[in-house]
């Protein structure tokens, strides 16, 4: 019952994260199920790995509702980015089978580093909105696919929805805060679903595994997280279209701190 409880809480967090800032609940998720799956003695030879496909297959059922919830207000159309879904589909493919030739501890801090870079990332695109850059336009099809490709593998790799990238990469393009933050949410459903099949896949029979685990993918953690994630994700999305896009940017780049210094201290 307790850790029902912590998977129930776990999910209502990252849910909000989802809806708020399109990131997928993983820059929360996976730190938190590296701490849980520790205590719970799995073996550390599949605890990074597991949490990561796990992260991924949460965030797929998430990314579902907090995509309907952009795209119901939000002016955008799916179409008018499809190559960022075609990108991120491929690479997150991409991803999760190089994956599983990364060490654990190898993929902990390099994630760190990685989060810290995007939230300067960030809070420098925060300082070239602030000096009067006008409105941008999305990419065009070709560079849409380029980085849709990077982001899908990068963001397999880390168990991440892909917002983490996809947001600051559409910043830089001068999209409007909202409007990266729905394309995000919704590049982060085929991204994190492909990415948990790949994980599922290539962790199938690996020595080490607990109990009710289908590859690295772990079900009491799935069901639990995601039993309050799809609701909270609504909420969060609700809030995100709400919110002054200054202070939405700057929350969005603290987070992306603090979870960076997080994984770089963990051991």
């Amino acid at each position: 019952m307790l850790l029902l409880s912590f998977y129930l809480t776990l999910g209502a967090l990252a849910g909000i994260l989802a809806g708020l800032f399109g990131i997928g609940g993983g820059l929360i998720i996976v730190p938190v199920l590296l701490y849980s799956f520790s205590f719970q003695d799995i073996s550390p030879a599949v605890v990074t790995h597991l949490a990561i496909g796990t992260s991924l297959a949460s965030i797929a059922v998430t990314a579902s509702s907090s995509m309907v919830a952009h795209l119901r207000q939000s002016l955008l159309s799916w179409r008018q980015f499809i190559g960022l879904v075609m990108g991120v589909v491929l690479g997150s493919g991409l991803g999760g089978w190089l994956a599983t030739f990364l060490g654990g501890e190898w993929l902990i801090r390099a994630f760190g580093a990685f989060a810290m870079v995007m939230a300067v990332q960030m809070l420098i695109c925060k300082t070239k909105a602030s000096a009067g850059h006008v409105a941008g336009q999305l990419p065009g099809l070709s560079r849409q696919i380029t980085y849709g490709g990077v982001i899908g593998s990068i963001s397999a790799i880390f168990g991440i929805g892909g917002g983490t990238l996809t947001v600051p990469a559409l910043r830089w393009h001068n999209v409007s805060m909202q409007q990266a933050v729905a394309i995000a949410a919704t590049c982060s459903f085929p991204l994190a679903t492909v990415g948990a099949i790949s994980y599922g896949w290539h962790g199938w029979g690996h020595q080490g595994l607990p109990e009710w685990s289908t590859g690295y993918v772990y079900w009491p953690a799935l069901l639990g997280i995601n039993a309050t994630s799809i609701w909270f994700a609504k909420l969060g999305a609700k809030f995100a279209h709400q919110l002054p896009e200054d202070k939405l940017q700057l929350a969005f780049a603290v987070v992306l701190f603090v979870v960076g210094i997080d994984f770089l201290l963990f051991t």
